[in-house]
């Protein structure tokens, strides 16, 4: 307590000095009121309201529980583990060439009768088709004269050599004799060699020879197991030698093209070919259903015009999912890099240059913090600086989080 005296004129009477400063005590008095009142202040909830949040700062982010529950939240620990990276390339499926067949004719013909349709299931040997062929008639009809002139000339030179050997010809007419016989011997073997070439067999030349029946009708048979995939010839058509009939092909194996732009060649590993190097392949008929293949030919030659390498891999489809001609996408897998500290991909969030995620401080308090990434897989990225292992990060739902950090700017 302090006192406080006022001054007074001398001149004032005693009364008005009196009042004087009963007035200015009262004064006083109110201030030291409102003092006292004023450094207390006013009552909790006093005026009904709740009690502020708290203001977290720059680059922190505060959500209620229930904020936390309802934006799906979830947090994880960032770890190290085994990092792969990947590279999708374009592809097209086609048959297997090493069991596929393209089946032509070797002698002209007409058809008689065809015995196979499109997408047939064939076993080998099947009879697909039935021509006539007047050409491969007339090369019998050739092979039995030849034949036939080859056994007279063969028995004329045997009468010679006995002639020959009693003095009764000369030397010279067994030798002209010999030469016929000889010559129709080369004859014959032709004429049988056509006939092989134009698809008889041992057996068809052995009946030949046993019954001297001549067959002008031309079997068109399967190669082997697999199915009718064309089918280019209709009943009483004329067909050439260089007409192609039938496709058949084994598509329980089949072979998906790819090419490699010329920058990407390096990750394609030689000596991860085969069962070393994990490759992928991905079809739009079938999403989310992976065929693993393996690499059986890696291109020795680029491709002038697009500057590409081409790979192929060998897939099995049992199933006949995969078509001839469908497209698809040739993903090939790196070697694993082991140790990398990763993080999901969806825990990061973008704004500008910036890039950054989402560090749990506190059971509702959360700090964005910047971050330096490296490549992605597309699954896991890998962190080059800005979180330590065993952090917790936000995973998922970390959008709302941004939106509350940056407001109006989203």
């Amino acid at each position: 307590m302090f006192l406080v005296r006022p001054i007074v004129s001398p001149s004032l009477s005693f009364s008005q000095r009196a009042r004087f400063i009963a007035s200015v005590k009262g004064v006083l008095g109110m201030i030291m009121l409102f003092i006292l009142f004023g450094c207390e202040g006013p009552p909790p909830n006093a005026t009904g309201a709740n009690p502020p949040s708290p203001n977290p700062g720059k680059g922190l982010v505060y959500l209620t529980a229930e904020e936390i529950e309802t934006a799906g939240l979830i947090v994880q620990p960032v770890a190290r583990g085994e990092y792969r990276t990947t590279r999708d390339f374009p592809g097209t499926v086609e048959p297997n060439e090493h069991a596929l067949a393209e089946i032509t004719t070797l002698v002209r013909g007409r058809v008689i009768d065809v015995y196979a349709d499109l997408g047939r299931e064939v076993k080998s040997g099947t009879l697909l088709a039935l021509l006539y062929s007047s050409e491969l008639g007339m090369a019998q009809s050739a092979y039995l004269k030849a034949t036939a002139k080859l056994n007279v000339a063969d028995r004329a030179f045997r009468r010679a050599e006995l002639l020959l050997r009693e003095k009764v010809i000369g030397l010279a007419e067994s030798q002209r004799r010999e030469g016929e016989m000889l010559s129709l011997r080369a004859e014959r073997q032709e004429a049988r060699d056509r006939l092989l070439l134009l698809g008889l067999t041992d057996e068809d030349l052995r009946n030949l020879d046993r019954k001297h029946t001549i067959r002008s009708h031309v079997p068109v048979l399967a190669p082997f197991d697999g199915r009718v995939i064309a089918r280019n010839l209709t009943k009483g058509e004329v067909v050439e030698t260089t007409e192609k009939l039938f496709v058949v092909a084994d598509l329980s194996n089949v072979w998906v093209t790819a090419v490699i732009p010329e920058k990407d060649i390096p990750y394609i590993r030689p000596d991860l070919t085969g069962p070393g190097q994990t490759v992928e392949v991905h079809v739009a008929a079938y999403p989310g259903q992976v065929f693993h293949g393996r690499i059986t030919y890696v291109g020795d030659v680029l491709d002038p015009a697009t500057r590409t390498m081409r790979l192929r891999l060998e897939l099995p489809n049992p199933e006949r999912k995969l078509k001839p001609a469908m497209y698809a996408s040739v993903r090939v897998y790196s070697e694993p890099e082991p140790h990398v500290l990763l993080i999901p991909e969806a825990a990061v969030q973008r704004d500008r240059d910036r890039q950054f995620v989402f560090v749990q401080r506190e059971p509702t308090l959360f700090e964005a913090r910047d971050v330096k990434l490296g490549s992605s897989n597309g699954q896991d990225i890998k962190v080059l600086d800005g979180l330590l292992e065993g952090e917790s990060i936000v995973t998922n739902g970390s959008f709302v989080l941004k939106s509350e950090l940056l407001g109006e700017q989203i």
